[in-house]
């Protein structure tokens, strides 16, 4: 889904005679899932190799999807709010419409590419954690419901194009991600407590019902509870912390912080009451 808002954003201008140049952007982003594909084939080969280690290797994998997941929320808050992804996106669009003949196509079928297949690694990471925990069947099944209901969306998303609010759309992403990641920390927590890796002390019987766990991996000991705030608090402090930095920063090269308006602006031309 976040690679669609993107895509749908970088080629909403391209309407009248430049739309043509939609092809090779959504040709690259073809392209890009065939590679996560791809990607997910391999990785899963990779970790066939360590299939012994059991339990061990269900915990290595969720711990490194984790820290996956952690980087990506950290750097998807300080790109979105302070760096203007898309913005960016579009920069680079009108840098390769800047060029001419082969350059423009190479350029068009590269900004697909890489719109989409950063976002299927860190998916194809993600779900060979979860392959790992209960199998492939049943992650496949999960795919193939979440490719369908991203092909409703797109669909809308196109049709749409040019009247969606692509940055607050994305931030509501990013809010899937960070739950994701609470999930993951959670059911990671438990496995490191089952292999010992990790203390277990109960908050008690009957404090968290058993369907919480299985749908949300939130567990009533205090570890597994713990590691999932920390998570959230790590995510929601970076955004509060890059505020602040990009605030000193403004006031160390003397530029005006901007605050939140209290009235509508004068009408230009017409002197204040």
């Amino acid at each position: 889904l976040e690679a669609i808002l993107i895509l749908a954003a970088v080629t909403a201008s391209f309407r009248g005679a430049n739309v043509q140049h939609r092809r090779p952007v959504l040709a690259g982003a073809l392209v890009a899932f065939g590679a996560s594909v791809i990607t997910w084939v391999a990785a899963g080969a990779v970790l066939q190799q360590f299939s012994g280690l059991g339990m061990r290797l269900e915990a290595i994998t969720g711990f490194l999807a984790v820290i996956v997941l952690l980087i990506v929320l950290n750097w998807f808050v300080h790109k979105v709010y302070w760096s203007g992804w898309i913005a960016k996106h579009n920069r680079r669009r009108k840098e390769v419409m800047g060029g001419a003949g082969l350059g423009v196509l190479i350029g068009l079928v590269a900004l697909g590419f890489t719109s989409v297949y950063r976002e299927g690694f860190e998916t194809v990471l993600f779900l060979q954690n979860l392959r790992v925990t209960v199998g492939s069947a049943v992650v496949l099944e999960g795919v193939a419901i979440g490719l369908a209901l991203t092909a409703v969306a797109g669909t809308f998303v196109f049709i749409l194009q040019r009247k969606l609010p692509y940055k607050k759309m994305l931030i509501v992403t990013g809010v899937m991600i960070g739950f994701v990641l609470v999930v993951m920390v959670g059911g990671t927590a438990a496995t490191f407590q089952d292999l010992g890796w990790l203390p277990k002390h109960e908050l008690g019987a009957d404090v968290i019902p058993g369907w919480v766990g299985a749908w949300f991996e939130i567990y009533p000991t205090w570890e597994t509870i713990g590691a999932q705030v920390l998570a959230a608090v790590f995510v929601i402090g970076s955004y509060y912390a890059a505020e602040q930095i990009q605030h000193r920063r403004a006031a160390k090269r003397g530029v005006p912080v901007a605050v939140k308006a209290e009235a509508p602006p004068e009408p230009v031309g017409q002197p204040s009451p």
